[in-house]
């Protein structure tokens, strides 16, 4: 669906169809007589009688040519309520009767700084849908009319909701492809087309993998006959600005089967969305790149596909990383933390970054813990810790803290290798694997770690999701960075 948005000063809402009004709390409509006829006026005040006030949209059809909207502004709204509001208005489009609404913008309170704007972000979040393998696609255009003279975005404003709606709807379209067109050399191909937006995209095939010594990585995709990649996309947004940059690690597994530990056959079409992690970070610099975000940042992409095969690794093997551990692989289905191994020790060697935080959907035990309200997150940094959480309050993309302790490090201790990959006396699947990841990380460089597993895709549409993919974590992570680091 495509959502059209046209400003006009010119108030003409009384003649206009499916008007769009907002009132004060409990549908208070004193404040709109202006913007109603007498007739109208009266209709819905003996309406609102027998109404539920409490809710927060109100529709009145007062003729068979015009439907009135009433959206409650209540007292104490954040941004996120807005947006919230807007994604609650598209469920009340009906593209059937009508396709065109006026937004009567001068019905908003002059209290609410940039109203409008983040209604709009919310309804155009919601709007998303991924139909382009349908044979018969209907063809939605919206036409949405704002008039009046307040709440108008600046130029500014309108960029900065544009690249968060762009970059979470990359994100969502890369989550939301069949990984039978979606492998890891196509995904690779599409980050390459970033480059238009000044980003700078830098691909590692496998042979240039091997020789850095990334086995950690490429014993993932040995089974599968698509070949692995590693790409990064850098950011240079402020070229005065001679700190090191910020960096973004994703899991980009394109297809999890398993491996040779292989997966129940039942909602293994899931799997498609392993590569959700690098698919936000993606999106993320994307975003930055649109709004010409004053920031220097990299993102780093594992991108691999775990099929079982004749040459595909075993449970058992043992493979040496980046930075030279050994890892016993146990498990061939706790592949994402053996892609992260290698990349994170690669964008901390490469780039000396002032923080990693990485992202993936990386252990089911997650969704265990948290279901699907709050990502899990773990670091070895209170100060970012507490800046990712508060800023997730924030934009509602919540995460929750979870310990990381040396007990639970030991439980990943091999009697033959360094490490093993999984931990099998049982429990803590969530954390064991954060504290496998951690042994990537040198302690002087501030490191986060975001298990989306729960948060990367959802069978019911919710706030600003319309059901699939979410792109969680860009508008997160763009936020973080608009607060504490341009």
């Amino acid at each position: 669906m495509t959502i059209k948005i046209n400003y006009s000063n010119k108030v003409n809402g009384k003649s206009s169809t499916n008007l769009v009004l907002f009132t004060e709390e409990n549908f208070n409509i004193n404040g709109l007589k202006k913007h109603l006829s007498n007739v109208e006026f009266s209709y819905i005040n003996d309406l609102l009688k027998n109404s539920d006030l409490k809710k927060n949209l109100l529709f009145f059809e007062v003729n068979s040519k015009k439907t009135i909207f009433l959206v409650s502004i209540k007292k104490n709204l954040e941004t996120s309520d807005i947006e919230s509001l807007g994604a609650e208005f598209h469920s009340y489009i009906n593209y059937d009767k009508g396709s065109v609404y006026f937004i009567n913008s001068d019905s908003i309170s002059d209290k609410f700084e940039n109203f409008l704007g983040y209604f709009l972000h919310g309804l155009k979040l919601k709007s998303y849908e991924f139909n382009i393998y349908k044979s018969k696609k209907d063809k939605k255009i919206i036409l949405i009319n704002v008039i009046g003279i307040k709440n108008k975005e600046t130029a500014k404003k309108e960029l900065r909701f544009k690249a968060i709606e762009e970059g979470t709807f990359f994100a969502r379209d890369l989550v939301s492809e069949p990984p039978n067109v979606l492998n890891p050399k196509e995904y690779a191909n599409r980050l390459i087309k970033l480059q238009k937006l000044g980003i700078k995209v830098t691909v590692y095939n496998e042979s240039q993998m091997k020789r850095l010594g990334m086995h950690s990585l490429l014993g993932v995709g040995r089974g599968s006959i698509n070949e692995s990649f590693l790409v990064t996309l850098e950011w240079n947004g402020n070229k005065k600005d001679k700190k090191a940059p910020l960096s973004f690690v994703g899991k980009g597994v394109c297809f999890d089967t398993g491996g040779i530990s292989l997966k129940p056959a039942k909602f293994m079409e899931e799997m498609k969305y392993d590569m959700a992690g690098s698919a936000v970070v993606a999106g993320l610099i994307q975003t930055l790149a649109i709004r010409k975000a004053k920031v220097n940042a990299v993102g780093v992409l594992g991108l691999v596909e775990n099929m079982p095969g004749g040459n595909a690794q075993r449970p058992g093997d043992i493979v040496k990383a980046y930075n030279g551990k050994t890892i016993e692989v146990l498990n061939t289905d706790a592949e994402g933390r053996l892609v992260l191994a290698d990349a994170l020790s690669f964008t901390e060697a490469k780039f000396k970054p002032r923080f990693m935080i990485d992202l993936a959907t990386l252990t089911g035990a997650i969704i265990m813990a948290l279901g699907e309200e709050y990502a899990g997150l773990f670091s070895n940094n209170d100060e970012l810790s507490n800046k990712i959480f508060k800023v997730g309050e924030k934009v509602k993309e919540k995460v929750w803290r979870l310990p990381l302790h040396n007990n639970y490090d030991k439980l990943i201790n091999s009697t033959i290798a360094d490490m093993q990959n999984i931990n099998y006396s049982g429990g803590a699947g969530s954390i064991t694997a954060a504290q496998f990841l951690q042994r990537f990380v040198t302690s002087k460089t501030p490191w986060a770690h975001l298990d989306i597993a729960g948060m990367a895709f959802s069978k019911k549409a919710a706030n600003l999701n319309p059901g699939g993919a979410t792109g969680f974590g860009v508008r997160l992570l763009n936020q973080l960075i608009e607060e504490h680091y341009e």
